[in-house]
């Protein structure tokens, strides 16, 4: 006669408790995995072999394991926030020691990484000055607050349309101040090395030759050059026959001091024609730009963390990476919603998000837990009854046993 089955058994149905409440306790707990407890029976061992008639000594909790299925994605107000759709885990850097953690609440500390609540860093490929990434091994992200450098302006796009049907100008030479001596003009702003911004005026006058146009340039009102700076040439279908494009480059003098004096631009004007319709303006373009102040940053799908500034400019200041395990349930459990890698895990498979097994991000949300509270608390009822009818088994033994001792 043993008390051993309702023992053990009242010790499972203890453990399954426990579990229990843990999960209904981080039902509110970001990233948090609710955990199963899982049982095995338990026989002992006979030196002639299994038989037929063996009874089992009771049970033991084999396993308590999390169960990594998605939890539902709740936006939020805070960009730094991100939630993983998918596979995956947060790889963090805490003090050298490196973790990993579902929980996607985060915020910035007074150096500008990018932090969770308890000061770990979040880890992924930082890039330099220009937004090239460093794709080698993933460091910690924070994010650059510095101005965007200015770029200054190399080039002018320009496609139009030249009226074939306009006359020769009544006035020459081109005079800048003199209206009738151009029959045309664009007005472009155009960046000098500081990023100062000033007018870069062309204007089209039409020739004496069939189909010819000659350009001119002014800078803030100062013509550039002796005579035109380009011809564009056409043909009888109108088609622009210039080559090769771009033109110039012209040197442009900057009007602001402290900037290099003068800086060329390139004149570009593919795809423009002189067609016997009214002129028009249909590209006018330059690839530079003024300085600009971080105005705010977004995290997309792939983890890529563009920041946008205040000159309309966007850059790329880091990507954030996720790391997958082939055995999750072989993570070490830390506490603060975060694990550690062991050797029944196996390594972590770094990567971007949106690839192989590693699911997609987003910006502005977290994941909750993944705990069925309603569930849970059908299954505490189920738990509470087998504690307890665990504890009538040793009352029957008990019983029996008084029987015994009372036989005369």
């Amino acid at each position: 006669m043993s008390f051993q089955q309702g023992l053990s058994g009242l010790n499972a149905a203890a453990k399954n408790l426990d579990v229990i409440g843990n999960n209904v306790a981080n039902s509110g707990t970001v990233g948090f995995k609710q955990s199963q407890a899982q049982f095995a029976d338990v026989y002992a061992n006979s030196l002639s072999g299994a038989g037929g008639a063996n009874v089992g000594i009771g049970t033991k909790v084999a396993q308590v394991s999390q169960q990594f299925t998605q939890g539902n994605i709740t936006a939020t107000n805070n960009p730094l926030d991100m939630a993983i759709n998918g596979g995956g885990f947060f790889r963090m850097d805490n003090n050298g020691e490196v973790t990993y953690q579902r929980n996607g609440q985060f915020q910035l500390d007074r150096m500008g990484f990018i932090v969770n609540p308890t000061g770990a860093k979040l880890t992924g490929y930082t890039a330099d000055a220009s937004g090239v990434l460093s794709t080698g091994s993933p460091a910690p992200l924070s994010i650059n607050t510095a101005d965007l450098a200015p770029q200054i302006t190399s080039e002018v796009e320009a496609v139009l349309n030249l009226d074939s049907g306009e006359a020769v100008p009544a006035t020459t030479p081109f005079n800048i101040s003199d209206p009738t001596s151009f029959n045309r003009s664009t007005p472009v702003s155009v960046f000098d090395s500081l990023g100062n911004a000033q007018t870069l005026q062309m204007f089209y006058v039409k020739t004496t030759n069939p189909g010819e146009w000659d350009v001119y340039a002014a800078s803030d009102g100062a013509q550039i050059g002796a005579g035109a700076v380009a011809t564009l040439n056409f043909n009888t279908s109108g088609i622009l026959t210039t080559t090769p494009m771009p033109l110039g480059p012209i040197d442009v003098p900057a009007t602001a001091s402290g900037a290099t004096p003068t800086f060329p631009v390139t004149l570009d004007f593919t795809g423009t024609t002189q067609f016997g319709s009214a002129f028009s303006i249909n590209t006018l373009n330059q690839d530079g730009y003024t300085s600009g102040r971080l105005a705010s940053f977004d995290i997309d799908a792939d983890g890529m963390m563009l920041g946008r500034y205040t000159n309309g400019q966007s850059a790329v200041l880091g990507q954030v990476v996720l790391a997958n395990f082939a055995n999750p349930n072989g993570l070490q459990q830390l506490g603060n919603n975060m694990w550690a890698e062991t050797s029944t895990s196996g390594a972590p498979l770094v990567g971007v998000p949106n690839s192989g097994s590693l699911g997609v991000l987003q910006s502005s949300a977290v994941e909750d837990s993944n705990v069925d509270l309603t569930a849970e608390l059908v299954n505490l009822i189920t738990a509470q009854r087998v504690y307890q009818a665990n504890a009538q088994t040793i009352k029957a033994q008990d019983a029996v046993m008084q029987t015994l001792v009372n036989l005369r």
